[in-house]
């Protein structure tokens, strides 16, 4: 039921419900696209990893950086492999890797060597195929952001246009049951439980119709993990024709750092966001960042040809002093044009101040997950069992925790001869 390929790669990079600190640590994205070029070099293919004959071998070859002995460890795991499928498998289950024939080619094609080198999945596997609008916003969004997700998603499936999201709360639980109960399709990219979401009594009755579809690309049983629901993100907008941002806090949180991420990375999916009623500050500023206004309501037309016109209408002025990009926008009865040289100049000022955002990625994510770690730090604990209710790594933890402190948001001190971090309350 799994191809060989399927297989080798499942023994290389799958947990098997096992916790990832558990030796043998299974590979993961970056060390497996180590492999996968060190296969492509030597024209073979995954499955030629399992013959016992290679495994042999192996310890006497050099892969990159990896450890051979620990590759040896994780293709012998072939008894923990057996029992974890058919236990996936009973439960309705199915797993696609990327060597397979039926992987999303949207997932290869928009990501390259970061898309996942597996997929878990529950539901209609040719839902993956479609594209569609992605929907996402914060967990706490107001009534205003949640009415406009239905009316947007409602719209969608009567226009046969199928919703994409994360699964969370807020904005993308609503995205995904808004367009199932209008009579759409919807497919849920989940961080963790895949597991306890396929039996979910909201979910259930639509994976049955073939009308949503779950997946992830981390272990079925896994519990939530930052880093994961921050890898997610970009999956959410591959396999869409166009995203929608219907709310994000500015420089924090999962949907900002999605979006942004989505902006440098995804060039052929366009990001909107909703410029109507009430608008977060992080919408406002993702404008600037290179995403487009969603068309304004009355949706009089077809919603893509709404999206297509507003892509192709909406041009970036640039500065005629230097090409500098600037995050103004034309249309019509939209236009922010400058009506002298000085304001010009004091609007580049004002943007460019602002519009460098995240210098990297570490940075990117430590936004992100800092409202989670202020939240854990409510009550003051020991950095390992901080790492521990996290479920994140003490190294990792200890650089986002040095730079809470210098940023003033924790408090580090000394207590009974233990060092402690607590939220900085001033």
């Amino acid at each position: 039921m799994l191809s060989p390929d399927t297989q080798a790669i499942l023994l290389l990079c799958a947990s098997f419900g096992q916790n990832r600190q558990t030796e043998p640590f299974p590979l993961n994205l970056g060390e497996y696209n180590t492999l996968a070029s060190w296969l492509r070099e030597e024209n073979m293919f995954p499955q030629d990893l399992i013959n016992p004959n290679f495994i042999n071998r192996l310890p006497q070859l050099n892969i990159g950086k990896l450890d051979s002995n620990r590759l040896v460890s994780l293709l012998q795991r072939g008894g923990l492999l057996a029992l974890t499928v058919e236990k996936w498998f009973n439960q309705g289950l199915w797993v696609i890797s990327r060597a397979d024939s039926n992987y999303p080619q949207r997932l290869k094609q928009q990501l390259k060597s970061l898309a996942p080198p597996i997929l878990y999945g529950i539901g209609n596997q040719d839902l993956l195929l479609k594209g569609g609008l992605a929907v996402v916003g914060s967990r706490n969004v107001d009534q205003e952001g949640l009415d406009y997700t239905y009316r947007i998603v409602e719209t969608c499936a009567e226009q046969k246009i199928q919703v994409i999201s994360g699964g969370a709360k807020g904005v993308d639980q609503a995205s995904m049951l808004g367009t199932l109960k209008a009579g759409g399709t919807a497919i849920g990219i989940l961080a963790n439980n895949l597991l306890k979401a396929s039996v979910n009594g909201q979910y259930r009755p639509s994976i049955k119709e073939g009308k949503l579809t779950l997946i992830s690309a981390v272990d079925p049983n896994a519990s939530f993990h930052v880093g994961n629901a921050m890898g997610r993100n970009k999956y959410i907008y591959a396999l869409a024709n166009y995203g929608l941002v219907i709310s994000a806090d500015y420089n924090t949180g999962g949907t900002w750092a999605g979006a942004t991420e989505a902006l440098n990375i995804i060039k052929n999916v366009p990001v909107l966001v909703r410029m109507q009623g009430a608008i977060p500050e992080g919408n406002q500023e993702l404008l600037k960042k290179g995403a487009k206004p969603f068309p304004d309501t009355p949706w009089n037309r077809p919603i893509k040809e709404l999206i297509e016109t507003t892509i192709s209408e909406y041009k970036p002025i640039e500065s005629p002093q230097n090409n500098t990009q600037l995050t103004l926008f034309s249309q019509d009865n939209h236009s922010v044009v400058p009506e002298n040289k000085a304001e010009l100049k004091l609007q580049e000022s004002d943007i460019s101040s602002r519009n460098d955002g995240f210098k990297s990625s570490s940075e990117r994510l430590y936004y992100a997950v800092l409202p989670i770690i202020l939240q854990e730090l409510k009550k003051p604990q020991d950095q390992k069992s901080l790492a521990t209710n996290l479920d994140v790594q003490v190294g990792q933890l200890s650089k986002w925790l040095k730079k809470a402190v210098t940023d003033k948001k924790v408090i580090k001190q000394t207590e009974n001869k233990q060092v402690i971090y607590k939220l900085n309350e001033i």
